[in-house]
């Protein structure tokens, strides 16, 4: 199982996008995301970084995916890039595999 988490700002030159550019826009990444689906790719939360709490992340929004192995999360990738994403986006990816908490204690020891 590997997840990935995004976090990521509007640039500039989403912010200057209209109303209908914007849809418009929305329209195409919701059909790459409807193809994406069937890789295994899930999406279990996204929203608004919360500013106020302790160590915020400097980026405005979030989301968490899990995949069932790390080729369903490069497609992912890669079909985010292809949308266009990150011209309008300024995106800090972090994934990986998932581990349990000794493993990841071994980890952070391990450095």
């Amino acid at each position: 199982m590997h997840y990935l988490l995004e976090l990521y700002s509007p640039k500039p030159a989403w912010l200057i996008l209209d109303g209908a550019a914007r849809r418009a826009y929305f329209d195409t990444v919701g059909a790459g995301m409807a193809a994406l689906s069937g890789i295994g790719a899930e999406a279990l939360a996204m929203g608004a970084i919360d500013g106020g709490k302790l160590h915020a992340s400097a980026q405005q929004f979030y989301a968490v995916w899990r995949f069932p192995d790390e080729a369903a999360l490069d497609a992912l990738l890669a079909g985010i890039a292809a949308t266009g994403w990150h011209d309008y986006s300024e995106t800090v990816n972090a994934a990986g595999p998932v581990v349990d908490f000794p493993a990841h204690l071994a980890q952070l020891a391990a450095i």
